[in-house]
């Protein structure tokens, strides 16, 4: 594994997270996918209204190949050996404080994605690895997974126990490997955007 460095003092789990495509096959106990929804639960949202749903299948259950097969063929190839597949979307309206009709949440995509994040840390502590995929059928999930309108289909998550590089397809193994960062001075400027962000 590359060594990752911060230009800032962090938390050591920041720089250790990273999204594999390596997994084992080991099947996840339904309980530790429990708590790691269970973090992403604990996310915060624009007036607290939570408007993350997680979608899931176990392997070795009967829902999984349909999960597998939302998936375009290039993840299939490594996600097939994860321990869970999710499906995340996002409800687009909300109820605020004292209104009578629901409204356009204009957060629930930026308040979903700090859910992912959650689950991600949490899969991570629990010696698990979560990586997140926008190459699925969000026309395939919404029919098979009965999603209604309303709600936007986000990503798609594998996790699974981080497995050896040597069982991913050759083009992938010399990128199994933690991913740099942009320098902290290409995305961040005091006072208003500035020609060095990125």
């Amino acid at each position: 594994m590359s060594a990752r460095t911060s230009t800032h003092p962090i938390n050591e789990i920041f720089l250790n997270r990273w999204s594999p495509r390596a997994y084992t096959g080991e099947a996840i106990p339904r309980q530790t996918l429990l708590s790691i929804l269970e973090a992403a639960r604990w996310a915060p949202s624009a007036f607290n209204v939570q408007p993350w749903r997680f979608l899931y299948a176990l392997r070795d259950t009967p829902q999984w190949d349909a999960f597998l097969n939302l998936l375009i063929p290039f993840n299939q190839g490594w996600a097939k050996q994860a321990g869970a597949l999710l499906i995340v979307i996002s409800k687009d309206t909300s109820l605020p404080p004292g209104a009578q009709e629901a409204v356009p949440n204009p957060t629930h995509t930026l308040d979903t994605g700090a859910a992912w994040a959650n689950l991600a840390l949490q899969a991570h502590m629990l010696g698990w690895e979560a990586h997140a995929m926008s190459g699925f059928s969000k026309e395939d999930a919404r029919k098979v997974l009965n999603v209604p309108e309303g709600y936007t289909l986000e990503i798609a998550v594998a996790i699974g126990r981080r497995g050896h590089p040597s069982t991913l397809p050759e083009g992938l193994r010399e990128r199994e490997a933690p991913s740099g960062r942009l320098p902290l001075e290409s995305l961040i400027a005091e006072g208003g955007f500035t020609s060095e962000l990125v």
